[in-house]
This record gives structure tokens, C-alpha cells and sequence, in this order.
């Protein structure tokens, strides 16, 4: 059966929830955040869910304080994760992490789940080389990631590519082919 967890990341503006919403045509997906439990506390004290620069940096700091005091991000990743293995029905699970040493500590937490593989993918545009003042947002590069993907086509070809790409990991990971 197939099981692929794929920790995404790229810098804002590459497209990774759009090229999320593409592999769900063709696998039964999960997609989640690791930032999500911090965006509700962010939202119950003021954010109002902008994306500019300030609003980033408030976010990767907020972020940062919950991993040192509690490991808020990765706990709840993990426990997300726990249910898409429990799910017979769900095929990839997407999570978005940003910072190395979190994706670091994901990958070997996923381990503990027996009958699943978690690779890591980076997203890249050309069109996007906006830098946000934030180790989150800038520091995307600085992982080794299992996989690239560069987003830089048209939306319909953005698709067409992606679902290539994702099935050619799928192959890879799950059915034991060499590259």
C-alpha cells in the first residue's frame, strides 16, 4: 500500500500549496503545516492572517518560542502524521516545515511509524527570489533535501510536470526502484 510523507518547503510565493492541490487530483493527500497550530495563536491575539514581511518574522519568532519552550510545531506535525498513517484511505501526506533542524527532527520522528517513508522536497521559482528578513522564509535552501522541484512554468504545465515528478518519487520510494 502506498504511504509517502513528503516534508515541502521553498520560499513564499513558489507555489507549494498549489502544487499540493495538483497531487490531489491524482493521490488521496493530506496536507498540513507545521506552523498551523501557531497561526491560531497568533490569530486569538491580533494576526489577522497577512503575509507581509513583519508578519512573517512575527510568525517565524512565535514559531521559534513554542519549538524551544514545548516542541509545539514538530508535536503536532508528528500527530498529524500519526493519522494519516492510521488512514487506509490517505496516500501522501504533505507537511510544510521550514527550518532544517525542525524538518531534521520531523524525518526521524516519522520513523517511529511503522509502514511509511518521509522524503524531503524543496520547491523553487525563478520568480521568486523575495527575501523576508526571517531565518524561516530565508534560510529554505540551507537543508539537504532528498528532491528539487523547479516550479517555473505556466500553471497547466506547473501540473502536468509536478504530477510526473510526484509519480516518479512515488515509483522510487514506495516500490524500491533504482534510480
Amino acid at each position: 500500500m502506498l504511504k509517502l510523507g513528503i516534508v515541502i518547503n521553498g520560499s513564499g510565493g513558489v507555489g507549494k500549496d498549489t502544487l499540493c492541490e495538483f497531487a490531489a487530483k491524482v493521490f488521496r493527500t493530506v496536507n498540513v503545516s507545521s506552523i498551523t497550530p501557531i497561526k491560531k495563536i497568533a490569530a486569538a491575539n491580533g494576526w489577522r492572517g497577512e503575509k507581509t514581511p513583519e508578519a512573517r518574522r512575527f510568525l517565524a519568532e512565535l514559531k521559534r518560542v513554542f519549538t524551544e519552550y514545548n516542541d509545539l510545531p514538530n508535536r503536532y506535525a508528528l500527530a498529524e502524521y500519526g493519522k494519516f498513517i492510521a488512514d487506509p484511505e490517505k496516500q501522501i501526506f504533505f507537511v510544510h516545515i521550514r527550518e532544517g533542524e525542525e524538518i531534521r527532527k520531523f524525518v526521524n520522528g516519522s520513523r517511529c511509524f511503522d509502514g511509511s517513508r518521509c522524503v524531503t522536497l524543496l520547491i523553487t521559482s525563478k520568480r521568486c527570489a523575495e527575501k523576508y528578513g526571517n531565518a524561516s522564509d530565508d534560510m529554505v535552501e540551507s537543508y539537504d533535501y532528498d528532491y528539487r522541484f523547479a516550479n517555473d512554468g505556466d500553471l497547466a504545465q506547473a501540473e502536468e510536470d509536478f504530477i510526473s515528478f510526484l509519480a516518479d518519487i512515488v515509483q522510487r520510494e514506495c516500490c524500491n526502484v533504482d534510480e
